[in-house]
C-alpha cells in the first residue's frame, strides 16, 4: 500500500495482444516504470515547438530560460515525471546529456498556423515507429513509448486514424506504450469540450488500441462539475486510460484542485501538462512538477501537495 493506494504490480497489468510474448517483460516494465507502479501517468509535454510555435516560449509573463529548449530537458531530468514527450529531433540533439530522463516520441505534428475556420486540421506522421526503435537501438536511450495526436471530427480523421491505428501496433510489436492526443477539432466540430463528444474521442482511442488516450476535460463552471461530466469518457475509454491536458497557464491551486477532482471523481488515471510547466522559471517547474506528482503519483490531497510548492 502506498497512502492507501494499492502498488500496481505486474500481476495487476493487461497486456493487450497486439504486444509479442517475447516483448512482454519490456512492455511491462516500460508501463510499471512510466507509471512507478502506480497505473498513472505525469506526462510532460513537449511537442509545443511544432503545435504553438514560438506562442508558449517568448513573450510577456513568460521566462526569458523558456525561450531555449533546453529549458525542457532541464525540467524533465530534474522532476519527478513519468515521461518527457517531444519530437525525435529534438531528442536526438539534446539526449546524449539527457540520458536519465523517460521518452515519449511524438510521430505527427502540425503548426497553428492555419486556423480550422480555413481548413481542417490535418497532422501527418514526421517520425516512424521504426526509426524510433532504431533511435533507441542505436543510442541506448530510455525511450518507454510513441505518441500521436488525431483530430476527430476533421474531414481527414480517417488517414489520421490509419496512421495512429498503425502506429499503436507497429509501437507494442515493440514493447513501447502508445498514448493518443484526440482532440474534436474541425469545421463540423461545434463544441470541442463537449462531454458527450470527449467520450466519444477516449471510445476512439480504446478502439484503435492506445494504452492512454489525452483530451481536454469536458467545459463546465467548475472543476468538480467538469470532473463529474469526465466519469462518461472514462467509462467509454475501457482499459485505456484516461488523462486530462492541463491546458493554457493557470493558478497553482486551481490547476491542483482541478486535478485532484478528475482522478477522484472524473475516474482519470493523470495528466499531461506543458505550458502549465514550462512557462515557470525552472525553479518553479520543479516545484510545481513536486506538488503535481505528490497527486497523480503519491495520491496524496491537494493541502498536502500545495506545501510543496
Amino acid at each position: 500500500m502506498k497512502n492507501g493506494k494499492k502498488v500496481f504490480q505486474r500481476s495487476d497489468m493487461h497486456i493487450p495482444l497486439t504486444v509479442p510474448k517475447n516483448m512482454h517483460d519490456l512492455y511491462q516494465d516500460n508501463y510499471l516504470r512510466t507509471t512507478f507502479n502506480t497505473d498513472r501517468l505525469f506526462l510532460f509535454a513537449g511537442d509545443q515547438k511544432i503545435e504553438h510555435l514560438n506562442d508558449d516560449f517568448y513573450g510577456d509573463g513568460i521566462p526569458e530560460e523558456s525561450a531555449d529548449p533546453k529549458h525542457l530537458f532541464e525540467i524533465a531530468n530534474n522532476a519527478k515525471i513519468s515521461a518527457f514527450a517531444t519530437q525525435l529531433g529534438l531528442i536526438a540533439d539534446y539526449g546524449s546529456e539527457y540520458r536519465n530522463i523517460r521518452y515519449i516520441v511524438k510521430l505527427n505534428a502540425k503548426s497553428n498556423l492555419v486556423p480550422t475556420e480555413i481548413s481542417d486540421p490535418l497532422s501527418l506522421s514526421i517520425t516512424s515507429v521504426e526509426q524510433v526503435a532504431e533511435l533507441k537501438k542505436n543510442s541506448g536511450l530510455d525511450i518507454v513509448g510513441v505518441g500521436y495526436t488525431l483530430y476527430l471530427g476533421s474531414k481527414y480523421e480517417a488517414q489520421m486514424m490509419a496512421e495512429a491505428g498503425q502506429a499503436i501496433y507497429q509501437a507494442h510489436q515493440h514493447g513501447l506504450l502508445a498514448i493518443l492526443w484526440v482532440y474534436p477539432r474541425g469545421k463540423a466540430v461545434t463544441n470541442e469540450r463537449d462531454a458527450h463528444i470527449i467520450a466519444g474521442a477516449t471510445g476512439v482511442a480504446a478502439c484503435l488500441g492506445a494504452d492512454f488516450v489525452k483530451v481536454n476535460a469536458p467545459a463546465a463552471s467548475t472543476g468538480f462539475e467538469s470532473a463529474e461530466l469526465l466519469k462518461q469518457a472514462v467509462a467509454a475509454a475501457g482499459k485505456t486510460g484516461v488523462i486530462c491536458s492541463g491546458g493554457a497557464f493557470k493558478n497553482e491551486e486551481t490547476f491542483l484542485n482541478d486535478l485532484y477532482h478528475q482522478i477522484h471523481i472524473g475516474g482519470n488515471r493523470g495528466v499531461a501538462v506543458g505550458r502549465n510547466v514550462h512557462q515557470r522559471t525552472l525553479a518553479q517547474a520543479l516545484k510545481f512538477c513536486r506538488a503535481i506528482a505528490a497527486i497523480v503519483i503519491d495520491d496524496i490531497d491537494v493541502e498536502a501537495a500545495k506545501i510543496l510548492l
